[in-house]
């Protein structure tokens, strides 16, 4: 799983963003005075009236150019919000850098072949209809017959101006010949592009059940416009049913108001950016402290993978439902044990009892800690009533990326690890304990840096005399060193015991462009800033320290529908399948199109 997800991952570095407006109307200006510029040399006009008509068509072009961006963002604004002016503008920008690209080497034979370079203005227009066509199908929400009309309405109008041009201010007479061209070479364009989306669209069919250009649409919504509908339809469509284990501690003071909540869902905040689960870490923590209008919650990562990818909103709502239900826990007790810390095999475990139910915290710091499953979890939940214990909850700390991650190897490791910390547990005395707990909310860090809108949450834990503090980051994992420097610093301001955690949100992935994806917390955000920021809550919380007791709660939520292994790997074969049909069609396909157009002219 965590190898389909890597490899489609990688694909992040090949999106790219776009200049602002104001730089593309400049782009487009230059190209389209350029045009005009190189279309007036050929024109054999007296100067200065060469020069000035090869300025007046690039500006009529320009006006052209804008004109039809206009009247298709204003025709796309609420079906096909992906076509805004700004994106429509710069489609025109590349697709003319195409059409100048072949005029400019037309111009160059026509030195040697009086006339010629006509005949490659119209292979321009083939090449920058045939991109504007590839965009429109690929892209657009729109149909088949309103995506065509807009692909080729800019380029159409260009070859009539220059056409009307040539015949008003020279002698060129627009001959049956090259009108036939005209057509034909739009035909074989439109026919070739076609054969090029459908075959292409046949892998989707083949591997998902759907086209291929279904889910780049949809892909693409969600990257420009933050749009989820288009992907959870198609999740919803593919999903499976499955259950969602959750569990909950609240700690509360001597006056019975609830001072934290550490909530621990066994879903996996996925696939990514806003689309299933993939923010619902801070929903569940926003919902819990409205509810509560008292605490602070913290929502560290359960034992799940990508499998567990709620599939909608409404699924999302279910969840949090239930969730909301566990801060009802009524049961609570005064006392807690010490925390434990085992180490050895690469694992480190650690365990503390509060109020009969063992919270149990698994890492592989310093190697790679990724998503665990949840049967680790239900062997630690019958180890501690083996135990004497009502139950545990664990948490996969995910808090360390560097490299490779052997999901079988690491179970074995923290398993043995765990059950060891869960024994010795058992053996130390419950007595009463304090909590404290505080947040702080980064202002300099954002999604783009790895860090969700939960920022950081500390909760301290006093009993027999020793202090734990668990930490818990808005993010997708960790980079390797920063968990140690972290528990590093808290133990200089008197913190004895700690774990670090990240909520594993993907509302910081799809965000920016690279190998990943996302930045992991600590790989794009000054790590001295974030550890003050975590030393000021630590400090906070111990400040606010005070007498508490416990309860703790679980339940599942049945039925949920959930992305699933296949179908995430099927998305990860599609993209590879879809992106090696496209390329191997394309040498194929419009090279045997430009032989065709070739064809055509020697014919006409």
């Amino acid at each position: 799983m965590n190898e389909y997800i890597d490899r489609t991952a990688k694909r992040y570095s090949a999106l790219f963003a776009l200049p602002q407006h104001k730089t593309i109307i400049v782009e487009l200006f230059v190209i389209c005075t350029f045009i005009g510029i190189l279309i007036q040399t050929r024109l054999r006009l007296a100067q200065p009236y060469n020069l000035a008509l090869g300025f007046t068509l690039g500006a009529t072009f320009f006006v052209l150019a804008l004109a039809s961006d206009f009247i298709l963002y204003f025709s796309s604004v609420k079906t096909d919000p992906l076509f805004n002016f700004r994106r429509c503008s710069a489609l025109s920008v590349y697709s003319l850098l195409f059409w100048a690209a072949l005029i400019t080497v037309g111009i160059i034979v026509d030195f040697f072949v009086s006339g010629i370079w006509v005949e490659f203005f119209l292979f321009g227009f083939c090449a920058a209809l045939a991109l504007r066509l590839l965009v429109f199908f690929a892209a657009s929400f729109a149909g088949l017959a309103k995506a065509a009309f807009f692909a080729g309405l800019q380029p159409v109008l260009y070859v009539f101006s220059v056409m009307y041009t040539l015949s008003a201010a020279t002698a060129f007479v627009v001959s049956t010949p090259l009108l036939t061209f005209f057509a034909l070479s739009a035909l074989v364009t439109v026919v070739a592009t076609c054969a090029y989306m459908l075959l292409i669209d046949r892998v989707g069919q083949a591997v998902l059940g759907v086209g291929a250009f279904s889910v780049l649409k949809a892909f693409l919504a969600n990257w420009a416009e933050d749009l989820n509908e288009p992907f959870e339809r198609l999740f919803e469509r593919f999903s499976q049913a499955s259950e969602i284990q959750l569990s909950a501690l609240l700690f509360r003071n001597k006056k019975k108001v609830v001072k934290a909540v550490m909530i621990v869902p066994a879903f996996h905040p996925g696939p990514f950016k806003n689309i299933g689960s993939s923010g619902l870490p801070y929903t569940i923590q926003s919902a819990v402290e409205n509810k509560l209008n008292t605490g602070i919650a913290m929502v560290p990562h359960g034992l799940s993978g990508h499998n567990l990818d709620l599939a909608t909103q409404a699924d999302n709502q279910l969840v949090l439902e239930r969730t909301l239900k566990l801060t009802e826990a009524s049961e609570f007790g005064a006392t807690a044990t010490p925390s434990l810390h085992i180490s050895g095999s690469g694992a480190d475990v650690g365990c503390q009892i509060i109020n009969h139910c063992a919270l149990v915290t698994l890492t592989l710091a310093p190697e790679t800690m990724e998503d665990l499953p949840p049967e680790l979890n239900q062997a630690l939940i019958d180890a501690a009533k083996e135990n004497g214990l009502s139950t545990a909850i664990a948490v996969d700390a995910h808090n360390s990326i560097n490299g490779p991650f052997n999901v079988d190897e690491a179970v074995k490791q923290l398993q043995k690890a765990a059950l060891a910390s869960l024994e010795k547990s058992t053996k130390f005395k419950a007595v009463d304990f304090q909590i404290g707990v505080a947040r702080e909310i980064p202002k300099e860090f954002g999604l783009k840096e790895g860090m969700g809108p939960g920022g950081i949450v500390v909760l301290v834990v006093k009993a027999a005399g020793q202090t734990t503090a668990y930490v818990t980051i808005d993010g997708n994992n960790m980079i390797t060193g920063l968990r140690k420097k972290i528990i590093d610093a808290l133990t200089e301001i008197g913190i004895n015991e700690g774990e670090v955690f990240t909520t594993d949100t993907h509302a910081v992935n799809a965000i920016v462009m690279d190998a990943r994806g996302y930045h992991p917390v600590g790989e794009a955000l000054n790590q001295d800033l974030l550890i003050e920021y975590v030393k000021k809550a630590a400090k906070s919380a111990l400040e606010n320290s005070e007498p508490a007791e416990a309860a703790w709660a679980t339940d599942t939520v049945p039925n949920v529908k959930v992305i699933g292994e296949q179908q995430i790997a099927a998305l990860s074969t599609l993209l590879d399948k879809g992106m090696k049909r496209a390329r191997n069609l394309a040498l194929t396909i419009f090279p045997l199109a430009g032989v065709v157009l070739a064809a055509l002219l020697l014919l006409l």
